[in-house]
Formats: C-alpha cells, sequence, structure tokens
C-alpha cells in the first residue's frame, strides 16, 4: 500500500467542493458532508492543502523534538529554504542557525543536487536511453506518470534525487569523522518544502528505500531559525554549494544547469499534465531532457513553504549573485554514474482509470457509464459529490453512489 502524506481533519472540513475542483486526478469526493481521499488516486501534489479555505487538510510530518534518542542529528535542508528569509545576504547564516537550533551538523541538499546535475549529464549522453528523460526530482511526477502515462515510465530518469545523495554522504562523512557512532543513532533530518517528498520517504522509489530517518516541515524550522538568526552572531560553518545547487529551488534551475539547449521546464500541476500529454502522443519538439515540477514556481511553491513562490524565487537571485557556478564537480577521469546512486527498479504502473481486470467486463461498465453520462447535465457543478459528470457516472456504475437522484440539478 502506498503511504500518503496529506490527511484530512473531517472536523474541520465544511464540506465545499472546493478541493474537488483543484484535485488533477479526481482523486476527491464529497460523501456525508465532507469529503473523502480515494489513496489510490492521490499523488499527494497539496493542491487540496493549497486550496481548502476551512485548513482541513495537512500534511503529516514529524517534529524535531520527538527525536532526541539520536545522539547525531544531521540537517538536510532543501535549497528552498533560503529564499524564505527576507534580506538573507550569506546562507552560513542558515546553517549555523540549524546547528543553534539543536542539530549537530548540517549537509546541504544543493550540495547534492549539483553532483546530480553531473551525474544527468553523463546519462544523457547513454546510449540507448529513452528520450526525452524525464526528471526523477519531483515525487509527485513520478508517481502521476506510474498513474497515468504507462508509456512514460521508461522515459524516468533512475537517478536518486538529490535529498538521497545527500543523505547518503551526510552518514557517510558522519560514521567517517565520530566512528564511535552506531549506525541507528544517527539521525538524518530531511527539512521538506512539500507534502509529496514525505510521500516520497516513505515509500521510496520504485525498489529502493529512502536512506532519511525523518522529515520536518519546512515551516516549522522556519520559526525556529528566525530566533535563532537574530543573534547576530558569526556563522561558524561554511557552505559548500554554489549558484547551481541551489538553483535547483526554483523551476528551470534543474534543465539550465545540465548545459543542453534542448531542455523544457515546466511548473504548476495544469501545466506538468499538460507536457505529459504532448509527450505522450508525440506533439513535442524534439528534446532531450525535461523538467517538471508539480508546485507553481518549483520547490519554493511547496504548501510547507512560508513565502510566496515569486518571492522566494527573488530573493534566491540576491542568493546567488556572488556565489561561485558550483563548489561540487566530479573528476575528470570519471566518466560515469556512481551505481549507489541509481535505482535499478522503477516504480511499476498503476493504472487509476481501469474499471476492471477483465476486458469484456470494462467494456460493459464503460458503455454503461457512457449511457448515463449522456443523460445528465453535463455542467460539472460538483453539487452530487463528484468533480464532474464523467466521474458521477463512474461512482454510479462501480457502486460508490447509491443512484442518480444525487444529481442536483437532474432533481431539483
Amino acid at each position: 500500500m502506498y503511504k500518503h502524506s496529506v490527511e484530512l481533519d473531517v472536523s474541520k472540513c465544511t464540506g465545499c467542493t472546493t478541493c474537488l475542483r483543484h484535485c488533477p486526478t479526481e482523486a476527491i469526493r464529497i460523501r456525508g458532508g465532507h469529503a473523502v481521499i480515494n489513496e489510490e488516486r492521490c499523488i499527494d501534489c497539496g493542491e487540496c492543502i493549497r486550496v481548502c479555505p476551512s485548513n482541513a487538510k495537512k500534511a503529516m510530518c514529524s517534529k524535531m523534538e520527538h527525536y532526541s534518542h539520536y545522539k547525531w542529528k544531521i540537517a538536510l535542508p532543501a535549497p528552498s529554504l533560503y529564499g524564505q528569509f527576507d534580506n538573507l545576504e550569506d546562507v552560513d547564516t542558515v546553517l549555523q542557525g540549524l546547528l543553534d537550533i539543536g542539530f549537530d551538523d548540517v549537509f546541504e541538499v544543493a550540495q547534492a543536487a549539483e553532483l546530480v546535475t553531473e551525474y544527468t549529464r553523463l546519462y544523457l549522453k547513454t546510449e540507448g536511453i529513452k528520450k526525452p528523460v524525464i526528471s526523477s526530482a519531483c515525487p509527485v511526477v513520478v508517481r502521476l506518470i506510474t498513474l497515468r502515462y504507462p508509456y512514460l515510465r521508461d522515459n524516468i530518469m533512475p537517478i536518486l534525487p538529490p535529498m538521497e545523495i545527500a543523505a547518503m554522504m551526510a552518514r557517510k562523512k558522519a560514521q567517517k569523522e565520530h566512528p564511535e557512532l552506531k549506525a541507528e543513532e544517527i539521525g538524518l533530518f530531511f527539512i521538506s518544502p512539500c507534502a509529496a517528498k514525505v510521500s516520497y520517504i516513505r515509500n521510496g522509489f520504485g525498489n529502493y528505500k529512502s536512506k532519511i530517518d525523518v522529515v520536518v516541515s519546512l515551516k516549522d524550522i522556519y520559526f525556529k531559525l528566525l530566533g535563532a538568526m537574530k543573534k547576530g552572531e558569526s556563522p561558524q560553518i561554511a557552505s559548500q554549494s554554489g549558484m547551481i545547487g541551489i538553483g535547483w529551488a526554483s523551476s528551470g534551475g534543474e534543465s539550465s544547469a545540465i548545459l543542453n539547449d534542448r531542455y523544457l521546464a515546466a511548473d504548476g500541476i495544469e501545466n506538468v499534465n499538460k507536457v505529459l500529454d504532448a509527450i505522450e502522443n508525440g506533439n513535442i519538439p524534439q528534446l532531450e531532457f525535461v523538467e517538471l515540477n508539480a508546485c507553481t514556481g518549483g520547490c519554493v511553491g511547496g504548501v510547507m513553504t512560508i513565502e510566496n513562490p515569486f518571492i522566494a524565487r527573488t530573493r534566491l537571485q540576491s542568493v546567488r549573485r556572488y556565489l561561485p557556478v558550483s563548489l561540487n564537480r566530479l573528476p575528470h577521469d570519471m566518466h560515469y554514474v556512481p551505481e549507489d546512486c541509481y535505482c535499478s527498479e522503477l516504480p511499476t504502473y498503476t493504472p487509476i482509470s481501469r474499471l476492471s481486470e477483465n476486458f469484456s467486463e470494462s467494456m460493459r461498465m464503460m458503455a454503461k457509464i457512457q449511457s448515463i453520462r449522456e443523460n445528465l447535465p453535463g455542467i460539472d457543478c460538483g453539487a452530487c459529490g463528484s468533480p464532474t459528470c464523467r466521474a458521477f457516472a463512474e461512482d454510479l456504475v462501480r457502486g460508490n453512489v447509491d443512484d442518480v437522484t444525487k444529481c442536483k440539478v437532474l432533481n431539483n
């Protein structure tokens, strides 16, 4: 079973249809006066969290203070964290703040992102790979492909995302510097900007199981950091990432860094769907690489961030201005991607539109859905509790709705 990170607080839900109309996979219904999330369809994009006027949806994250049993706690800050602070002149101020609020060490995900950029350049030169290569950095996009786009599964880049590379490197560093520590005494805390990355860490990538121990919300860490950073002390830690690594926080940052003009970058779940449709239908120019982010603006637009994504993006541009291009390059004689950075098995295709395992039964159900739909008003008002008239007809055929009288327009 896929472990999700978006949950509903029924006591707060008023049964409005806002989330119903915005869910990109039609995973939400209104039943019994409140929303119900279909776990098989949910991709943890966080759109329902973003649009809910009652704050009835939330992302499930851990609290840093609940994990005091780790003797050595390592923070893995996503580069989007830096865009949350106004007038930030030095990334080291944030890194020092993480140490001041209780972490024992910090390893930047931006540092690993620069290595993944190098690996991507090498991977694109590999013969026989299916192109365009689709970035695997956004978990929403990967899950969306496995649910809806079976022919694009082999286009997914099988290289692990930066947060996993960072986790591996951080653990090796800690074990080397502190051999007295046992493996279970080292805790890796990823500071996440979105709910989807929480789900990714819970479920892994194909047959790969995440090496991250705890996921904490960027929002929670932000408010802790505000107090620590106001102390005005000189930072004692030096950032190990450059313009490329921090650029991964915004849409286009990953693809522009691969030094290949034949790329496309799109953000926002609606645009992601349009691009995937175009790739599947062949209605797109010949491309080498496609970077897709479900959140508007990229990771800076995640539902667990604080700042407006466009303001955060502008702040990151100021932070990056005086940084070196990259501080993490591969040796000149290294022309391969390390084996432990690959995922040997991609996620399996799990169709959400299949009506039945039996083909004849599926055809019968499809015909019945079409027949019911022809008698519905076709205005997709959502008053029945289903997002569209077509979805309502399918719910009737599947037995999820009692009868057609649930349509408020027909029975008005």
